[in-house]
């Protein structure tokens, strides 16, 4: 997403002294030609309002002002946490107050490990980060790990090794040999300081079949640590772990020691915040405001594809002209509501033929959402075929329906009814269907994201 930048009370009164110099009114409609921007957008920088970087920086060079570092607000109290550079928290953090509250005050209990689970890009990362700040204040030093990266190992060797040397630990050449040494020495670590280790994309280091069972690790030694970990009598240390995937080897025995927590997309409300805080006009009285309502109810509060989105619209060639985005990509949104509505109103609750594009609709969906999508579901035909079959077979379902009418859909792939319910919890453990309570009976659903991607799918799934 493009970063987002908002004028200082100093910065505006040498933009205000150009803007008298070159004789022009606060919202000239030349102004805003010369920086390719809306009237609206311009109304927002003088009240100092964030807007996208881009367009900031064209304000400024429009007037003759071209240092234009000098009119932005670089308040440290508006600034994120300065003690880690993030992966995904940032200053357009929206929402999930109360969330925040109730994990933070877990994590500062007896939880030594929370695991954060949900579809990809539904903010995760981000609620970890913020939960870091959060508990800054808690003296911890806080460190992180991601197994997005590739170019570092990710056995719990090679990690535990990574993490000692980091804390300044001396590594002997009989530690790197003997693993369980080093299980010991990490656990004594983190039982004899205050750490708040982050570690994301677990998922990546779990494996999943029919035969082994879904989710376990694919080295044992990292179900090792979080056992050893949970055991030990006390540790004033904390880890906080995000994943696509329930990991089935954290010891239910210890429940008192861990918490999960899925995480769903933003609320109604928050949906615009986030469009605010990223640069976009969403006063009740803006034409913007039904525009993007309706895109952030199609894509059910997802924060990463609304992110990307508002990018899109408050860079070239939109400018903030929400208007002009939804004449180029509203058919989209347009396409989904209306099989919504056909659900609802004409019971019309299935359909194969459905084009939903919202993970594909825009050059930065494709290049930021659909490109994570694919990956969970290339992971999910290659663990459990069985669950990707049925993730793909279900997709025709415009809403929810009882769960009898998903697993009706691999009895053309002759499995039993033990397989069939197998394959489905296989999906509940990946966050991949959504269950909701109706007249007493469990419904399934899928996010319009994943049917968006399931649907395409569908096309190459052929039956045996």
């Amino acid at each position: 997403m493009a970063a987002s930048l908002r004028a200082s009370e100093s910065g505006l009164e040498i933009i205000d002294m150009a803007r008298r110099k070159k004789g022009l009114n606060k919202q000239a409609s030349s102004w805003c030609n010369n920086a390719q921007t809306s009237e609206a957008t311009l109304k927002r920088f003088w009240r100092r309002k964030p807007i996208n970087q881009e367009v900031f920086v064209n304000i400024c060079e429009a007037v003759g002002v071209n240092n234009w570092e000098d009119i932005v607000d670089n308040n440290p109290l508006s600034q994120t946490d300065s003690r880690a550079e993030f992966f995904a928290f940032d200053d357009a953090w929206v929402g999930r107050k109360d969330l925040i509250a109730e994990l933070a005050e877990k994590v500062q209990g007896s939880c030594r490990v929370l695991i954060l689970l949900g579809i990809t890009g539904i903010g995760k990362t981000a609620l970890a980060e913020r939960l870091a700040v959060q508990l800054q204040d808690d003296s911890r030093k806080f460190h992180q790990e991601n197994f997005e990266n590739e170019q570092q190992a990710s056995d719990f060797a090679s990690v535990a090794i990574r993490w000692l040397e980091e804390w300044k630990e001396p590594i002997t050449p009989e530690d790197r040999k003997d693993t369980q040494r080093l299980l010991n020495r990490l656990v004594k670590q983190l039982r004899e300081n205050r750490y708040l280790v982050v570690i994301d994309s677990l998922e990546l280091i779990l494996k999943g079949n029919e035969e082994a069972g879904w989710n376990g690790f694919q080295d044992d030694w990292w179900a090792k640590f979080f056992e050893c970990f949970l055991a030990v009598e006390s540790c004033p240390s904390r880890i906080i772990v995000t994943s696509q995937d329930l990991p089935e080897q954290i010891p239910a025995r210890y429940q008192n020691f861990w918490y999960c927590q899925e995480l769903r997309g933003l609320t109604a409300s928050e949906q615009l915040d986030l469009f605010e805080k990223t640069g976009l006009e969403v006063e009740l009285d803006s034409p913007n405001r039904p525009y993007l309502e309706r895109i952030g109810a199609a894509y059910e509060g997802h924060p990463l594809a609304l992110r990307v989105i508002a990018g899109e619209i408050g860079s070239k060639p939109f400018y903030g002209n929400v208007a002009g985005y939804w004449n180029k990509y509203g058919q989209e949104i347009e396409e989904v509501e209306k099989a919504i509505e056909e659900a609802k109103t004409k019971g019309i609750t299935a359909s194969a033929d459905d084009n939903w594009r919202l993970d594909r609709s825009t050059r930065g969906l494709r290049k930021n959402v659909r490109v994570r999508l694919e990956k969970t579901f290339e992971r999910l035909k290659n663990d459990v075929l069985n669950s990707y079959r049925l993730l793909c077979e279900a997709s025709v379902y415009r809403c929810a329906v009882p769960e009898e009418f998903w697993l009706s859909h691999l009895e053309d792939w002759d499995c039993d009814e033990e397989k069939q319910k197998l394959a489905l919890d296989a999906l509940r453990d990946r966050f991949l269907v959504e269950e909701e309570l109706i007249d007493d009976e469990i419904y399934l659903r899928q996010h319009n994201l994943i049917r968006s991607v399931a649907l395409e799918h569908l096309k190459s799934l052929t039956v045996r």
